[in-house]
């Protein structure tokens, strides 16, 4: 197995890369990944056998009592442990398939006690998808166990007949494995020439047999997936019930920093202000001069007050962008860059002022990274649409290093899109150049 070193384009850390001398289907029946699904292949047969005769018998015991009260709760119990014996299957496909599939959709109960239990059971979908799953799993996996135990006997039994052989001619009494025979003819795998060619179609087998094996267990992944793993609709509200807990939190840290920007700067300023005034107001009688030079300090703090104001209002939402919109508010943030900026935007209409904002305020954020951290010469700024999409690109010819897993405000950047169904995706070698592409869904202005 020889080994390379090389860059990773997503970190721009140094990768290990391992390249095997031994080909991957030479390599695969020795392959853990083999024996696991092997092992998943011989497990589901007598699981799923249980799993069947537990949902039939459950089923039909309930069907059977429904002329009583005692056929409804029977039913739910039956659900009841379909859901539990669906939660086993997902954890053995997690640990010998390696397929991670997410806890489908909760019971949910709008009260509390047995009735209302039982009409959360039964109204699951998840409770009836995970019996269909009991139901049709037994005949797959007598089908896969059958194929799978065959192809892995066979191959490796004829694959080392010529190490055990012998045991014919010495123990039953007959040349070799037969393999033909009736009253007149028997054909016998005695000599060399077939003990070779009975050896070359076990290693046939041997070798096919592990990607038999992954072709029926991708049928099982398939199944679970399906059948035990959340629905579209259910992954979509957990996605958005997560996307609207980063909104909030990052609408309440912006709230934070608002207010203190506002304590620490233009409020602070103002009141030194008013008390400055103040004394200046009480030296005007006896001492006109001074009083002037108060009051002339004083004017120049109120322009830097008025300034850090109006930073912190194009920080909230600048004007420019709701007045002349994407491209003339890009042109501005790009002129406070510390390096040359090249700003293209084209669109053939203004998005809705939400979009408009959080593309906006990504390439102000981007912007910023470059002038405190990049040490580029010179930057680039692309935004266009592509259907329904609004895509903006930032380059810069820095030393690259970004990292969105790090932690950095990168990841903060691309946790804001996410909330909006956005992308954001870095790609910063070592020694650059950065390259960092964010999409963002296009919704219209409102007129």
């Amino acid at each position: 197995m020889a080994t390379d070193y090389g860059y990773d384009s997503g970190l721009g850390f140094p990768e290990t890369v391992r390249r095997h001398r031994v080909p991957a289907g030479l390599r695969a029946p020795f392959e853990g990944r083999t024996w696991r699904e092997f092992g998943y292949v011989l497990l589901s047969l007598p699981i799923s056998i249980v799993m069947f005769t537990y949902a039939v018998t459950m089923i039909l015991l309930g069907a059977g009592l429904l002329v009583t009260f005692l056929g409804i709760p029977v039913f739910a119990a039956g659900l009841a442990g379909c859901r539990g014996l669906g939660a086993l299957e997902r954890a053995r496909a997690r640990g010998l398939l390696g397929l991670e599939v997410g806890d489908p959709e909760p019971l949910r109960m709008r009260k509390s006690g047995f009735m209302a239990w039982m009409g959360a059971v039964l109204k699951s979908g998840t409770s009836w998808r995970t019996l269909l799953y009991s139901v049709l799993h037994l005949p797959w996996a007598t089908f896969s166990f059958v194929v799978a135990v065959n192809f892995w006997v066979y191959g490796w039994a004829l694959l080392t007949y010529p190490l055990w052989f012998w045991v014919f001619p010495a123990y039953v009494g007959q040349d070799g494995l037969q393999l033909y025979g009736d009253q007149t003819h028997h054909i016998y795998l005695d000599n060399p020439f077939e003990i070779g060619v009975t050896a070359l179609v076990g290693l046939l087998f041997t070798l096919a047999t592990p990607w038999i094996v992954r072709a029926l267990t991708t049928v099982d992944r398939v199944m679970v997936h399906g059948l035990l793993g959340p629905t579209r609709l259910t992954a979509r509200v957990v996605e958005l019930e997560s996307d609207r807990g980063v909104v909030v939190d990052t609408a309440a840290a912006d709230l934070r920093r608002i207010e203190r920007d506002l304590h620490d700067g233009a409020q602070a300023r103002l009141v030194a202000l008013a008390m400055d005034l103040g004394l200046a107001k009480e030296k005007l009688t006896e001492d006109p001069a001074a009083a002037a030079r108060m009051v002339d300090e004083a004017h120049g703090e109120v322009k830097t007050a008025l300034q850090e104001l109006r930073d912190l209002a194009r920080g909230i939402h600048p004007a420019v962008l709701t007045d002349r919109g994407l491209d003339a508010a890009l042109s501005a943030v790009a002129s406070r860059c510390t390096v040359p900026v090249q700003v293209e935007v084209d669109l053939p209409a203004r998005p809705a002022p939400a979009i408009e904002g959080i593309a906006y305020f990504t390439v102000s954020e981007l912007l910023q990274n470059i002038s405190k951290h990049s040490r580029a010469t010179f930057a680039a700024v692309d935004v266009w649409r592509v259907e329904n999409r609004l895509l903006l690109q930032v380059v810069d010819n820095g030393v690259g290093g970004a990292d969105v897993s790090s932690g950095s405000g990168l990841a903060g950047l691309a946790e804001r899109l996410d909330a909006v169904d956005g992308i954001l995706v870095v790609d910063s070698p070592v020694g650059g150049p950065t390259r960092v592409t964010a999409e963002l869904p296009w919704r219209g202005e409102r007129l």
